[in-house]
């Protein structure tokens, strides 16, 4: 019995074999192309994991610190707790409680006269509101961050009430220099 012939197409007739040059760089290419599909997202992968490990990191530091932090609270905390500190303000720094019952956020900054008229209208008050002599922040507040509203200082404070769930502010300003008014703020809100 005779086995028929395959037909070559005349395509297939001018179809030379691949050479070996030809090969190598057909393979070369492949493997590139493989490293960058296996290797773009693999090297995210390990960038995510970095920068969410340093994030948790950063979380750990903020939730161990015992007193106030010198730097400023985000701007998440910011808004939470309605403390609209004003750009430019210097000697930022916060700290958080925050417990079942009630969160805190503790902040101190100083700023120049016009921008203690802003922050204050930004929180629902205003300079006349300030009662000169008065220190709205409680000893046991002060204590936890280690405030001393007991020295000779230019003391005013106000404290701006909110129905819940917003936060309430007790504010004191130390206006010894007028030109560069310190101010501390405890920001209270009740989930």
């Amino acid at each position: 019995m005779t086995v028929p012939s395959p037909t070559i197409s005349p395509e297939q007739e001018t179809k030379l074999p691949e050479d070996r040059r030809h090969m190598i760089r057909r393979r070369w290419l492949t493997a590139i192309i493989i490293v960058l599909l296996v290797g773009i997202p693999a090297g995210y992968l390990v960038i995510s994991a970095g920068q969410s490990r340093d994030s948790g990191r950063d979380k750990e530091r903020e939730s161990s610190a015992t007193g106030l932090v010198d730097n400023w609270p985000s701007l998440m905390k910011r808004r939470v707790f309605e403390v609209p500190i004003p750009a430019g303000s210097t000697g930022v720094a916060y700290y958080e409680t925050s417990n079942w019952k009630t969160s805190r956020l503790y902040v101190q900054f100083t700023t120049n006269a016009g921008r203690l008229d802003t922050f204050l209208n930004d929180v629902g008050s205003s300079r006349s509101e300030l009662v000169p002599g008065k220190v709205t922040i409680g000893d046991r507040d002060a204590a936890i961050v280690g405030w001393d509203f007991t020295t000779d200082q230019d003391w005013s404070g106000t404290t701006v009430r909110k129905d819940k769930p917003r936060p309430s502010q007790d504010i004191t300003v130390d206006l010894t220099d007028p030109a560069a008014p310190k101010v501390f703020v405890v920001s209270a809100t009740t989930p």
